[in-house]
């Protein structure tokens, strides 16, 4: 065993061949993380992924550095996944590696050190190279590892490193997200001692002059008296507006009153019933023992419950089953936002056994959690896409809740793979089932469910026998021709949300689409205002007063001219979600209305206030984009209205029909939630739209057999397999060239209905980068193998040309 591959967290293909010096050979191992020169002068932490002796024969293999785990980092199950995701997904092994690793587990030539703040060292604990780190780092904040060779030997550079981090002096230096505080409400009293020393005869003789300091005085102390366990918080005080601030700080400054802070925990712990309704209903009951009898036979689960009928009770009975048999289980979501409720619930009965892995985290802590499933410290592990890559120790049972949103597959990231299949398979490389779970299960996994691939569990009852929402379509275009409209809402439908608000209930507005208005149009010439590095309209945003492009950041102030013929009649077109937002707040002038869209919740904390204002009931509608659809739970929102439905459908896109269907159906679900007289409003020009129809019914069954009858007529998903290429240069002659090239390769190995395209992409240009597509519709079963491998090949034909080679490209495999 004199060779190894190794992978390096570079995003090129496959691993490259290293030789094990003598010394090493004892105690290397596959899966272990390794040092190795690469390119020149740069070092890298590579991963072991197999031995050989084959000695390469056009170059001389370079040496390995050193070790530097005591045993394997990477399961054997992991190596597996990653191949397979490799192969599947048509990504390089490289880029799953710097997907997969926290930063400090792949540390390279250009990362960079600091010290941490306030710390002591002791030197005297110290090794000569540790000194020399830290007395360096005194000198200069900041030192990458190319640096740190000019005074300690390679070799050791990565254990020194190592040691420092441990020992807590010296972190890699990252931007890192505080920690959400608690919000600190004013409380008052009255002075204890003022009481015991003075009598009120002399107090009130002191403040004789003070009118309002004295009424304020007798106030606070005829409330404390009533209720001397009750704090008086200091805004009930100036709510009337008979007191002000300035009367308070009066007396506050005579040190008759004090005031003081209590914290208001905001989002991290919960404090009301803990889990009452641990009794399974009938309902579950069936569902749970069809799940139980599914994993009997080796099958997987698809869990398709109706909104808030309570698959996480199932979730949770499965854990505890999978725990009691000395197994771990991971749960995946598909953001971070919603890990709240089924948090509170886990956290009450495991502790310190439950962990969590996403993005907000810092490096230090995404290390900490690492090192704590390598050492099975933890048992139940709540996560995001990447968490599927940690080195689970015995894994017994995956849940990935929400299967069907595409945060699960978000196409900005790269590799790209999609978590809910990658999950499946990866559950079968360790050994362990998986539960998808979904009230509006992504129409590929309920065909594969209904052709027995999986187990198909359906729960068709509310928790608590609570009624589903009803529906009701409200014709636009009628409304419009018989004068009963206001702006974008039908009378009708306004009728409905103040009806709801009198009673002291909340509203929903959804409305899909950022900004005010798509675009600001001069009514004279016609311009409108382009993005300068996209082909794509500005959409201009009311609040922050400007012009935004939503897909690359840029930003321009608002033109109160045409910049072409200088005429002042500027028009804005098109609805967006700030527009709808204003129109309620006039509609509904004497109600709290809140916004929630990306735009309005970038402020930090803002998702956490907003959620406690609609928690403790001071928000009365809410206005916001398919943001509001996840997760919220709250118990007074009974109506859920939807103005500009039909936008959702008129998009390019195959899968419209069913996102339509899923934010429907996902935002109905806050709706009556307790209450069960839920009631949705859908707006729409086109009521007899067989969607809406069908969502109407409530019959989720018909819904899936249409949306499948539809995808099997024109060929898509789940008959086909999708394969997308996309190509991106700054030279469009030359991207395009490249695109007619790599489609005629492709047609020469696959038959011609399978390749369409080349064609321009929906938008042309993108953050200044031309963009080319070719679509591949290929045959699902034993073909797909045979033709991927086809399209690999067509590939690496179009990379053998050098003009090509600074093209970038892009394969979404499932697209």
């Amino acid at each position: 065993m004199n060779y190894a591959q190794i992978v390096l967290p570079l995003n090129l293909k496959g691993s490259f061949t290293y030789k094990v010096p003598e010394e090493l050979v004892s105690e290397i191992q596959i899966g272990m993380r390794v040092l190795v020169p690469f390119g020149g002068k740069k070092i890298y932490t590579g991963i072991v992924f197999e031995f050989h002796d084959n000695e390469p024969i056009e170059f001389v293999a370079k040496e390995v550095i050193s070790i530097l785990d005591d045993k394997p980092i990477v399961p054997q199950e992991q190596i597996k996944f990653w191949n397979w995701l490799s192969e599947y997904y048509l990504c390089g092994l490289g880029e799953i590696y710097r997907f997969a690793f926290p930063s400090s587990l792949k540390l390279e030539s250009e990362t960079y050190l600091k010290l941490k703040p306030n710390v002591k060292v002791e030197f005297e604990n110290l090794d000569v190279n540790e000194m020399y780190l830290i007395q360096a780092l005194e000198v200069r904040q900041l030192i990458n590892l190319s640096d740190i060779e000019a005074f300690i030997p390679k070799k050791d550079i990565i254990k020194t490193i190592n040691s420092l981090i441990d020992l807590q002096y010296i972190e890699i230096d990252e931007k890192i997200a505080e920690k959400y505080k608690a919000k600190e409400v004013a409380y008052v009293k009255i002075n204890n001692e003022v009481l015991e020393r003075q009598n009120l005869t002399e107090i009130l003789l002191l403040l004789k002059r003070a009118q309002k300091q004295k009424d304020l005085f007798l106030h606070i102390l005829e409330t404390q008296t009533e209720n001397p366990d009750v704090p008086i918080k200091k805004s009930e005080l100036f709510e009337d507006g008979y007191f002000g601030s300035s009367h308070f700080k009066a007396l506050a400054d005579k040190g008759l009153v004090e005031e003081y802070y209590m914290q208001k925990d905001r989002i991290e712990s919960y404090e009301g019933e803990i889990e009452e309704i641990e009794e399974l209903s009938e309902a579950q009951k069936s569902a749970k023992a069809e799940v139980d009898e599914a994993f009997e036979e080796g099958q997987n689960v698809l869990l398709h419950g109706v909104t808030s009928s309570g698959k996480t009770h199932i979730y949770l009975e499965k854990i505890e089953e999978c725990i009691q048999e000395g197994k771990n289980v991971l749960f995946l979501l598909p953001e971070i936002a919603l890990t709240k409720q089924i948090t509170q619930r886990l956290e009450k009965k495991y502790g310190r056994q439950l962990g969590f892995y996403h993005q907000k985290l810092t490096d230090f802590e995404r290390v900490e959690v690492w090192r704590r499933i390598r050492q099975n410290d933890i048992k139940i592990l709540i996560g995001t896409r990447n968490a599927l890559f940690l080195p689970f120790q015995n894994l017994g049972l995956v849940i990935v809740d929400e299967e069907h949103d595409s945060a699960y597959k978000p196409r900005e990231v790269s590799p790209n793979f999609n978590a809910k299949d990658a999950a499946l398979v990866f559950g079968n490389f360790y050994g362990a089932r998986v539960i998808l779970g979904s009230a509006t299960p992504s129409v590929e996994s309920y065909y594969n469910a209904r052709k027995d691939k999986m187990k198909y569990v359906f729960l068709e009852e509310r928790f608590g026998n609570v009624n589903l929402p009803e529906y009701e379509l409200i014709n636009f275009k009628e409304a419009q021709d018989s004068k009963k409209v206001s702006g974008n809402f039908s009378l009708h439908l306004i009728d409905e949300i103040k009806k709801v608000v009198d009673e002291k209930n909340q509203a929903i507005v959804l409305h899909n689409r950022r900004g005010y208005a798509n675009v600001v149009e001069c009514e004279s010439c016609g311009y409108v205002n382009y993005c300068s590095n996209c082909d794509v309209v500005m959409t201009y945003h009311k609040a922050a007063n400007e012009m935004k492009c939503h897909y690359c950041g840029q930003r321009a102030s608002k033109p109160k001219t045409c910049p072409k013929c200088q005429s002042e009649n500027l028009n804005e077109r098109g609805v967006g979600v700030e527009q709808i937002h204003e129109e309620v707040v006039k509609l509904f002038p004497e109600n709290e209305v809140d916004r929630m869209d990306v735009d309005s919740m970038r402020k930090k904390f803002a998702y956490e206030k907003l959620y406690e204002k609609i928690e403790e009931g001071e928000t009365d509608i809410v206005v916001g984009t398919q943001m509001i659809s996840k997760g919220l739970d709250f118990d007074h929102i009974e109506l859920v209205a939807i103005p500009k439905a039909d936008s959702m459908l008129y998009v390019q896109d195959f899968r419209a029909e069913e996102r339509a269907y899923q934010l429907i159906t996902q935002v109905s679900g806050r709706a009556g939630r307790t209450s069960g007289k839920g009631k949705i409003l859908i707006q729409t020009f086109n009521p007899d739209h067989p969607v809406f129809q069908l969502i109407k019914m409530n019959n989720p069954a018909k819904v899936y057999k249409y949306i499948l009858t539809e995808r099997q007529k024109f060929h898509y998903p789940p008959f086909t397999k999708l394969i997308m290429i996309e190509l991106k240069h700054i030279k469009e002659d030359k991207v395009n060239r490249a695109s007619q090239f790599l489609g005629s390769i492709l047609r020469k190995y696959l038959p011609e209905d399978c390749v369409l395209g080349p064609e321009k992409a929906p938008i042309a240009r993108l953050n200044n980068l031309y963009q080319f597509q070719i679509m591949l519709k290929l045959p699902r079963g034993k073909k797909y193998e045979e033709y991927k491998k086809l399209v690999l090949q067509s590939i690496t034909e179009f990379e053998e040309i050098t003009a090509y080679q600074s093209i970038k490209k892009q394969v979404l495999v499932d697209f």
